[in-house]
């Protein structure tokens, strides 16, 4: 199958012109019917490698998902795009479940989601069922939770090798955001596809920036943080149940708009907490790790960590559900050694020594990480095997500027501290030791050496950093093992005796880093307009009961915004409007953009957009031939109504409602055809108090819910005449 049909599907469903890093090597793989693992981070677009192909294989896609959430999320997305999907699980009625099967049979839907429980019930009577239809391809997401070496293993994902047996000839795709060399080898195998093709994509997210703050007053650091994106959404993470319930409480007492969300919640509760956020109508949620796998929210804005995560795939996985549509975005963790040593308890696995050691070193490393002198960015593609050269430039230590100083009688007071306690003592131990602390926990023979005290005069929090500074330069170690103690390094003893001067950090101040918009973007977004266009969304996706990133995201907004289109031509340059989207919501999102540059002055500046590569503008034809839009007038003429119109065309109402309303002025279609007589002046009143802005979504606001954009439109269209 040829690739350019791919390109053109990824335009006219999807809205973007071209693909991103490894897509359509995937693509062109699995058309090739090859097995495939692919690595993609967080937002890289995983799910086009197996959508794509999914629209242009004769047969289903077959897509097995860990999470109800992640389900409804892709298919809703899918929906608004024109595309036939759907999903099994036990959120639905035995008769929305038999509508799903007919679907099925009668080969109406192009991709099926099912959890892994489902695919594999018990008597294989699904697999049964899969056999009798035309299945083209398995997708598998979150692969990593086959691998018990992973962080997210879920023993159900196991029984997934039956597959290959059970369908030798089918492709499968298997696709995860964070996975190892450990966790690669387990997907391997335990799928049954030892041939597959590899495909590793840069686990680099740019426009993620990455805080680490000492775990000190913390609360109110993460109000000053707060205040600063009060009208973001954001993922606040705890590590316990409790703590989650008080945080969210404390921030609503503050004024913010924040739920909790952990599995001592019951069900119904925590599907609605869900439900809100995703719908921005609460802006913050706080939760223990049960919530983020699989949410597809494409503008969380930043990601914060009041606890250490357990592992670097989990921290990386976590925040990267901030920032998905590419926008800048942050991830704030809250560090203390005293997180790692707590966690090292939770972390040895009972009778499997190795697993435990595995588990051990993974939680040092991600200690290691909060207590960086260097490019956090660097340290997080290192672990995933992706060399970087130069610094990013994006995170808090690329930003900040240090001033150092002769720290040379410090450092040895410190080395000495070490040597004179015979190298057994913990951080902490230390700092106290060099204070002169009366605390029970420094032994009495400790009190009488000669260092105990000499470093009264400097806080404890300085003496921290210096000390981190000293094992950053080499000057001391830290051992593994759930106690760390400092021990010294054979540069230590040149210090010691003077040979060696040792430069400390004085001062850390941060620069105010410059937020990025997105790889597209390069010139300033107008914030007042993009608040307009969001609110646009909004009546959009409260009237669809979906998710307002399943209109547009803010990426596209954002672009929006930055290049003012006027024409229907130049909003098609835009990222993220496909075909069927504007055919849904671009003339009421043009109309916004028009008349708020009308309003100032401004005009279009879609010459400054990167340009990409053109394709013709193709009059839209049915498989006959015919253009899309007399399609549906001669069905509409046949005496189908709209609904019936757009179940045969696989269309929805909206698309059709669009279509007959071209044909008003022309006398094709008689307006009382298409809107009740008694509806007819009411809307024409509307029209005219809204004759400023010339958008629907006011007028749709202003008479409520008995009346429909198509019928606002098919009004609009008399009055006009066109």
């Amino acid at each position: 199958m040829s690739i350019e049909k791919a390109r053109e599907s990824l335009k006219h469903q999807f809205g973007y012109d071209s693909f991103r890093m490894n897509q359509e090597a995937v693509i062109e793989a699995v058309l090739d019917k090859k097995d495939c693992v692919v690595l993609m981070p967080t937002g890289g677009g995983k799910s086009l490698c197996y959508q794509i192909p999914a629209l242009m294989l004769d047969g289903l896609t077959v897509v097995i998902s860990p999470l109800i959430a992640l389900m409804k999320d892709q298919v809703d997305a899918l929906r608004a795009n024109g595309v036939e999907a759907a999903f099994l699980n036990s959120t639905q009625t035995n008769r929305e479940q038999i509508e799903v099967f007919q679907a099925v049979r009668s080969a109406k839907l192009k991709l099926l989601y099912v959890a892994p429980e489902r695919l594999l019930q018990s008597g294989d009577q699904f697999l049964d069922f899969l056999h009798q239809t035309d299945v083209s391809l398995f997708a598998i997401d979150e692969a990593h939770c086959i691998s018990s070496w992973g962080h997210d293993f879920r023993p159900e994902y196991l029984r997934l090798a039956t597959l290959k047996r059970e369908f030798r000839d089918i492709p499968i795709v298997a696709l995860t955001a964070t996975a190892d060399k450990l966790v690669r080898k387990d997907i391997f195998e335990r799928l049954n596809i030892p041939d597959a093709e590899l495909f590793i994509s840069s686990f680099n997210r740019p426009n993620i920036f990455y805080t680490v703050e000492p775990k000190r007053k913390s609360y109110e650091q993460l109000l000053d943080f707060l205040e600063k994106r009060k009208d973001d959404s954001g993922i606040i993470y705890c590590l316990s149940r409790s703590s989650v319930d008080s945080l969210a409480a404390d921030l609503r007492e503050e004024g913010f708009s924040a739920l909790s969300y952990h599995a001592g919640l019951d069900k119904q509760t925590r599907d609605k907490h869900q439900e809100s956020f995703l719908k921005d109508d609460t802006k913050i949620v706080v939760a223990t790790i049960a919530f983020g796998m699989g949410i597809d929210k494409s503008n969380v804005r930043f990601v914060v960590h009041m606890d250490l995560p357990k592992n670097i795939e989990s921290y990386y996985q976590e925040t990267g559900r901030a920032g998905r549509d590419g926008l800048a975005s942050d991830a704030l963790l809250f560090f203390s050694w005293g997180d790692v040593i707590k966690l090292k308890g939770f972390a040895e696995v009972e009778g499997n020594a190795q697993q435990s050691a595995i588990m051990l070193k993974k939680l040092d490393t991600m200690g290691s990480f909060g207590d960086l002198r260097t490019c956090r960015r660097k340290f997080l593609l290192n672990y995933f095997s992706e060399p970087m050269e130069e610094n990013c430039g994006n995170c808090d230590n690329c930003t900040t500027q240090v001033e150092r100083f002769d720290g040379t009688v410090i450092a040895q007071k410190a080395l000495s501290a070490v040597y004179r306690t015979n190298q057994r003592f913990g951080l902490s131990y230390l700092v106290d030791f060099l204070r002169g602390s009366q605390s029970e926990k420094i032994r009495d023979e400790h009190k009488n050496l000669k260092t105990y005290g000499v470093g009264a005069d400097i806080s404890k929090d300085h003496w921290t950093e210096y000390f981190k500074d000293l094992i950053s330069q080499g000057y001391l170690a830290q051992t593994e093992g759930q106690y760390p103690v400092l021990v010294l390094t054979e540069t230590s003893f040149d210090v010691l005796s003077g040979k060696t001067t040792v430069e400390l950090i004085k001062a850390r101040v941060r620069e105010e880093k410059t937020k990025r918009l997105s790889p597209e973007v390069t010139y300033p977004h107008i914030p007042e307009l993009f608040n307009d266009l969001r609110q646009v969304r909004t009546v959009f996706a409260r009237a669809e009961n979906v998710p307002p990133y399943v209109v547009f995201s803010d990426a596209t907004l954002v672009e929006m915004a930055t290049y003012l289109p006027q024409t229907e031509w130049e909003m098609r340059k835009i990222s993220g409007v496909g075909d069927l989207k504007f055919d849904k919501y671009g003339a009421d999102f043009l109309n916004e953009i028009r008349n708020y540059c009308v309003r100032n002055g401004l005009v279009s500046r879609i010459d400054l957009k990167s340009p990409k590569r053109e394709r013709k503008q193709r009059t839209k034809r049915d498989v006959n031939g015919k253009d899309t839009y007399h399609t549906s007038l001669d069905l509409f003429r046949d005496g189908l109504s709209i609904p019936e119109i757009a179940r045969e065309r696989s269309l929805s109402v909206t698309t059709i409602e669009n279509h007959l309303a071209r044909f008003i002025p022309t006398g094709e279609v008689r307006l009382d055809q298409f809107v009740a007589i008694e509806k007819v002046e009411p809307i024409r009143e509307a029209i005219e108090k809204f004759s400023d802005s010339n958008a629907l979504s006011p007028i749709k606001e202003y008479l409520g819910e008995d009346y429909s954009y198509g019928e606002i439109r098919a009004v609009m269209a008399a009055v006009s005449g066109g």
